[in-house]
């Protein structure tokens, strides 16, 4: 009896050695790829945006492209801040109470006023003016992506360890910074 219980613990933790262990670490190298493939997507987005000063849809759809290609969902946020300079006033009725300084305030325009902006509800052109979303030189511009999905990394290591780690992002990357250019 011990023999036959020998030979079924020989077998599982051949099993193990041999095709479960290398699937865990194939979705994990899967998960590593797909991490870089986002990376370059998204610094290379922001900074054609930060460069260029403005979003088209025809970039965007490019930078969807490039991280959909992984074989993940993902959840992408933008935020514009749109700088600006506003004069302080003791009495702002009165122009000669001017303090000698200004403020600096920043508009926050998210994703949906953007999107709004680059797929408009109308039929126009992809590559028509009236669709680019134009930012300003000194404004801030940040993308985080976050995967929405269990990824096949996540899904072998829950299996592996029996454990359900559950709705954390395995994938995300927030990058951002201040426009440094208007190429428009």
């Amino acid at each position: 009896m011990s023999n036959a219980i020998s030979k079924f613990a020989a077998v599982l933790l051949a099993v193990v050695v041999m095709y479960i262990y290398p699937a865990a670490e194939a979705s994990q190298r899967q998960d590593d790829l797909a991490r870089i493939v986002v990376y370059n997507a998204v610094t290379q987005f922001v900074d054609a945006v930060r460069n260029k000063g403005y979003i088209s849809p025809v970039m965007y759809e490019q930078f969807l492209e490039e991280i959909q290609a992984t074989g993940n969902e993902f959840d992408v946020q933008m935020e514009h801040l749109h700088k600006k300079y506003h004069p302080e006033y003791i009495d702002a009725a009165d122009p000669g109470t001017f303090q000698n300084k200004f403020s600096t305030v920043y508009d926050g325009y998210y994703t949906s006023d953007i999107m709004d902006h680059i797929f408009p509800n109308t039929t126009v052109a992809k590559d028509d003016e009236s669709r680019i979303y134009k930012l300003t030189a000194g404004d801030f511009f940040k993308v985080t992506v976050k995967n929405v999905n269990r990824t096949a990394g996540t899904v072998m290591f829950d299996f592996v360890t029996g454990a359900l780690t559950g709705e954390a992002a395995v994938i995300a990357f927030p990058y951002g910074g201040m426009v440094l250019n208007e190429d428009y």
